[in-house]
């Protein structure tokens, strides 16, 4: 029996293996130990290589978000327009019956006049909801007031006649609401369609308080993506409730008497 351990050296399938024997007699082959520097190469080279995969799909998910970031941006503006629409119209609907109950002698002259109500007996009547008094297309909420004279008006008046097809609607409540809108029928027949294509600072220019309006727009100057009475742009649209009678032309989808909304492009 060996007194001491052994080496020997074997070739198996072409690999050299170290045969040890102790001195109990008993042996066992093993491996030769691998070089540490080998395997931080290796592990280097792998996480390189998974880096290189996730720049790749960072880059392709990039592009994806650039392709589709018109198309989301585009239909935020249209919801945000269509609540501007909306909302508009819920004006011109309270600046109506506010007309109407003070029987066409007396407009308001602020928001707060509409949001105010109206007296029914020893209480008053809602006629506009708080929220109908912002503007969600201007920077600070607030709605532009129309006098009825005011060239906004007139100039609004024409690009309904001309999507009407030439023809001035009528107005609801005729022997209230005529009394404003004769005073245009001359000025509006005397315009021509390209003296309404651009709004000038005299036209979009208008007081947001303490005025008599006839109805309200907005003070964003921006081009719609949505088409308001075929008009594209936020500063012509003009929410009264004039306009609104019998001839009134639209879509085949919306009620009598209101406006079209269609998408731009």
């Amino acid at each position: 029996m060996m007194t001491m351990m052994e080496t020997i050296k074997k070739a198996v399938g072409g690999r050299n293996y170290e045969l040890r024997i102790t001195n109990y007699g008993k042996s066992r082959i093993q491996k030769p130990q691998t070089n540490p520097k080998s395997e931080i190469r290796n592990l280097k080279s792998q996480s390189g290589m998974s880096l290189l995969a996730v720049l790749a799909v960072m880059t392709i998910l990039a592009i994806a978000l650039l392709a589709v970031a018109p198309a989301v941006q585009q239909g935020v503006q249209r919801e945000k327009e269509l609540e501007s629409i909306r909302r508009g119209e819920e004006v011109a609907e309270a600046v109506r019956k506010y007309v109407v109950f003070h029987n066409g002698a007396k407009l308001p002259r602020s928001m707060d006049d509409l949001l105010e109500g109206l007296p029914r007996g020893t209480k008053k009547s809602q006629i506009l909801r708080q929220s109908a008094a912002i503007d969600p297309l201007s920077d600070d909420g607030k709605w532009r007031l129309i006098k009825p004279d005011s060239p906004a008006f007139v100039n609004f008046g024409k690009r309904v006649q001309i999507y009407n097809g030439g023809v001035l609607p009528s107005n609801p409540n005729q022997q209230i609401f005529d009394r404003f809108a004769i005073a245009l029928v001359n000025v509006i027949n005397s315009k021509t369609e390209s003296d309404t294509e651009e709004a000038d600072d005299s036209e979009i220019e208008a007081p947001t308080g303490d005025t008599p309006f006839i109805g309200v727009a907005s003070q964003s100057r921006s081009r719609s993506v949505l088409a308001y009475y075929g008009i594209e742009n936020h500063s012509k649209w003009i929410f009264t409730p004039l306009f609104r009678g019998s001839g009134a032309s639209g879509t085949n989808d919306r009620p009598p008497g209101r406006p079209a909304e269609t998408n731009r492009r």
